[in-house]
């Protein structure tokens, strides 16, 4: 296994909720599934754990290299919740057949937030088994 990339973004929770009170729902409908709402809106401040939820998505797009879109549409990447608690990526439609053709086994999640920002980062690890050639160190290189 390799990484296939990796990922980072943090978001203002002040902006989300700003598109969540302009645009109410349909903001919302268009960037989380039914069960991502569910959860955000089960607690006391839900625009600080969609903005989590944003970060994420955004971060995922970055290890995939996909960008939010044709390959990865909001909707086709889910955070969940393990039973520890933990975040959990679950890809559908365009974005889980991305990551099938590309050999991603899995993209690792972790969210952050405070009261002002909210960040993610993802690292997606592939098969190795396609033509992408991982960078190779020679001897004159620093080792990390």
């Amino acid at each position: 296994m390799q990484i296939f990339g990796i990922g980072i973004d943090v978001v203002e929770v002040d902006r989300i909720a700003s598109a969540i009170e302009r645009h109410g729902n349909s903001f919302l409908m268009k960037l989380f599934t039914d069960g991502e709402r569910a959860y955000c809106e089960s607690h006391p401040k839900p625009a600080v754990h969609y903005a989590a939820r944003f970060a994420a998505k955004e971060a995922i797009s970055k290890a995939l290299g996909t960008g939010i879109g044709g390959q990865a549409g909001w909707l086709d990447l889910e955070i969940v919740r393990t039973d520890t608690g933990a975040p959990k990526l679950l890809l559908h439609g365009n974005a889980a057949e991305f990551a099938r053709q590309n050999g991603i086994l899995e993209v690792q999640i972790s969210l952050s937030h405070a009261r002002d920002y909210a960040a993610a980062n993802a690292v997606a690890i592939w098969d190795g088994h396609d033509d992408r050639v991982p960078i190779q160190k020679d001897a004159s290189s620093a080792k990390f």
